[in-house]
């Protein structure tokens, strides 16, 4: 079901669902967190919420979708709440902002919040320079950005990690749990030599790749190059693992698998499938507190040695 509230204020739109809940049954019950998405109006809106609804199956919440329209045009607030088949196992609220009032999304969520749920701020697009000081993320005690979606990942990824604050994640993060899953499960076979360096391949511009190096170099403690080379159809093409008895290697081959290579075994593929945002937000919705693991590969992002420049990134 899907009800659209022209020009109207979050009064309404609160007096809305209440009157939805008694008719067609709609409860707030069993949503465990808000879920507040913070992006444009248009396309960007539309895929957000599809990968909030398929999360949500997961994690039922509610999902506040802030989408930012024209600011040169005349103050006006549209709601559209969304519920049943069209919410997946949510209730959606799109608020569409526009004018002045597309830069009040902070103030204007505040009477929509789920009581005593968890808050989730989640930017599909540019996210701000630092999220626990936006106002939308100020009220979140967790933050998901994705840089893969900016112009330069990499200098947003750096510029976010120098702003950064507990709560605060992305799903270039999460879109490397495979690569991070497999590598430390090739580790755990013999023979158990220490990795003496590491190299990763990927884009110039993948944040995966970047996040992925300096997850290697804050866990193992060695040098870690950062190869740029081009990656069909992907970011993130290659890892290897040098030690004595010779080199573990991970490649990528297709969007579902990869090439394991490792001293006296023989070469084996596994299943390495490229993950959609619904499968990074879900994961990231799995857990609501600080992110330590993240925190020290974005610190350590900054000790990789880095072909794209040619020197230390800093």
């Amino acid at each position: 079901m899907i009800v659209d509230l022209p020009s109207t204020d979050t009064s309404a739109v609160n007096r809305k669902m209440v009157q939805l809940r008694e008719s067609a049954g709609a409860v707030a019950l069993g949503r465990v967190l808000t879920l507040v998405i913070s992006t444009v109006d248009g396309p960007e809106a539309e895929q957000a919420i599809q990968a909030a609804n398929d999360a949500s199956r997961e994690h039922p919440c509610r999902v506040l979708v802030l989408a930012r329209g024209q600011r040169e045009a005349a103050t006006r607030l549209d709601a559209q709440i969304r519920i049943g088949g069209d919410a997946g196992a949510s209730e959606v609220i799109v608020l569409r902002m526009y004018g002045p009032l597309a830069e009040h999304g902070g103030s204007i969520i505040v009477p929509l919040l789920l009581p005593d749920a968890p808050i989730v701020t989640w930017w599909p697009g540019q996210p701000p320079a630092a999220p626990s000081e936006d106002p939308v993320g100020a009220v979140a005690g967790r933050r998901i950005t994705d840089v893969s979606t900016t112009t330069s990942p990499a200098e947003t990824l750096l510029r976010l990690g120098a702003n950064y604050r507990p709560g605060d994640t992305d799903l270039a993060w999460s879109r490397i749990t495979g690569w991070r899953a497999l590598i430390t499960s090739a580790l755990d076979e013999p023979p158990y030599d220490e990795v003496t360096s590491a190299e990763v391949d990927g884009l110039r511009e993948s944040a995966s790749a970047d996040l992925l190096a300096g997850w290697l170099s804050s866990r193992l403690d060695v040098p870690v190059t950062r190869r740029v080379v081009d990656v069909p159809g992907g970011h993130l093409g290659a890892v290897r693992l040098e030690r004595a008895s010779g080199t573990v290697e991970l490649t990528r081959q297709d969007s579902k698998t990869a090439r394991l290579t490792q001293p006296g075994q023989p070469v084996r593929r596994v299943a390495l499938p490229r993950r959609t945002a619904r499968d990074c937000l879900a994961e990231e919705l799995r857990r609501l507190d600080p992110d330590e693991i993240f925190h020290e590969a974005l610190e350590a992002i900054s000790r990789v040695e880095s072909e794209a420049k040619g020197t230390v990134q800093a």
